[in-house]
This record gives C-alpha cells, structure tokens and sequence, in this order.
C-alpha cells in the first residue's frame, strides 16, 4: 500500500467521477460513486484525496470518526475507503451549522436555510449525498453537538478528522473529546491549519500545536491545509 508521504509526491489530476493521483511509486484511481464537485463544501480534492488515503491505511484498527460533516464532502472521500473493508465512519454533526453558516455571515448558504425554524438545516442535503455515494452502509450519521456524542463515548478509533466550530473553544471541545479515542497507530487529522494568522482563523492550528505539545503525537506532511498528527 502506498503511504500517506508518498500520497502528494508529483501531482493530482481531477476528472469528473475520478481523482487520479500520481506517485513516485505509480498510478493509484480512486473511484468516487458521486460528483465530488457537486457536493457542498470546503474541503479542497488533494485534501480529500489524503483523508481517503489515510483511512485505507488504518482500517484495521477500528472505526473512523468525522465531526462536523456539514453536506458530506469529506464523508464521500472517507466513507469510500470505510466502503472497501465494510469499515463504519461515524459522521458527528448536529447540522445547524457553524458560526460561519449562519444567516448574515460570511459563508451563510440560502439552500440550507430553514425559514420556518430560522435555523440552518444541512442534515437533509447530507443525507442525499450519503445515499448518492452509495455509503449508506459504512456511514452512521450521529445528528448532535460533538461534546453530547462523546460524552459517553467508548469505542476506539482508527482515525478522528477534525472540520467542526472555529471557535476556539469549539475546536477546543473537538479536541478535547475525541483525541484521547484514537488508538497508537491511528490519525488525528485536523482542516483549516493556517499558521499565519493572515491567512485564517487559528482555532484549528492551536488545538493542532495542543496536539504535538501532549506527546502523543507526531507531525506528518501537511497537505494544503489539512494537518496530519499520528497517535504515538
């Protein structure tokens, strides 16, 4: 198998059903059973394509486990390689959005805006992209906040992807919950790392230096702005 280091070696090239990456060590085709392009969100395709490479490598250690799945962008990408071996990925949101999605915000989005709750509603247009992906049997939506889910939470985990509140405490509580569940061997993965704070909200980037700062994990290759931490 090829690992998460040689994952980005050369480059990536997108077609409309496939992403088609090229390693060092040859040609690797990852099937999609969706329009990625179609599906809301912001998960960038080279991003998507290291999600789904990490998660193929860990599948024999346990579930995965995403907190904030919002339309089912980076669901696709993992649930697809949770489908290969009949893996589960739990995708934890209490789809009401984020800060961010709320009315009047930067990144509000009218289609997922229920006027008759005045609240955003993204569970809807997420389960249409599970069923489209044919991922209904690997993927089991939690529909609540991270801190309720985990409150009670046991299971270990292969793999723990980070993309909920960029509120620090949000991505504080994020942390907080889940890291302690992912098994030695297994991936804290962590989106919208940007260390200049000219270039983003640092919520993400503090709880990813949280991270190395504990001694139980190490840094790997940042891809884009996806921050990967493996569990020592």
């Amino acid at each position: 198998m090829v690992n998460a280091n040689q994952s980005l070696c050369v480059f990536s090239a997108l077609c409309k059903y496939h992403l088609c990456a090229v390693f060092c060590v040859g040609v690797i085709v990852m099937e999609l059973k969706i329009d990625i392009d179609k599906v809301k969100g912001f998960l960038d395709p080279v991003e998507g394509r290291a999600l789904y490479d990490i998660a193929g490598q860990v599948l024999a250690l346990g579930p995965c486990l995403e907190v904030g799945s919002y339309c089912g962008k980076s669901t696709v990408y993992l649930g697809a390689a949770c489908l290969k071996s009949r893996n589960t990925l739990f995708a934890v949101d209490h789809h009401r959005g984020s800060e961010e999605h709320q009315l009047g915000e930067a990144y509000h989005d009218p289609d997922l805006y229920d006027s008759s709750l005045g609240q955003v509603d993204s569970f809807s247009a997420f389960r249409q992209t599970v069923l489209r992906a044919g991922l209904e049997e690997v993927v089991v939506p939690v529909v609540a906040s991270s801190e309720v889910v985990a409150r009670h939470w046991a299971t270990p985990l292969s793999l723990v992807f980070i993309d909920g509140g960029h509120s620090h405490q949000a991505a504080l509580t994020d942390y907080q919950s889940w890291s302690k569940h992912i098994v030695p061997g297994g991936y804290l993965a962590i989106h919208d790392i940007f260390p200049d704070p000219e270039d983003g909200g640092q919520a993400p980037f503090e709880i990813y230096q949280l991270a190395l700062a504990s001694g139980f994990f190490e840094a790997q290759p940042t891809i884009k702005t996806l921050g990967l931490l493996k569990r020592i």
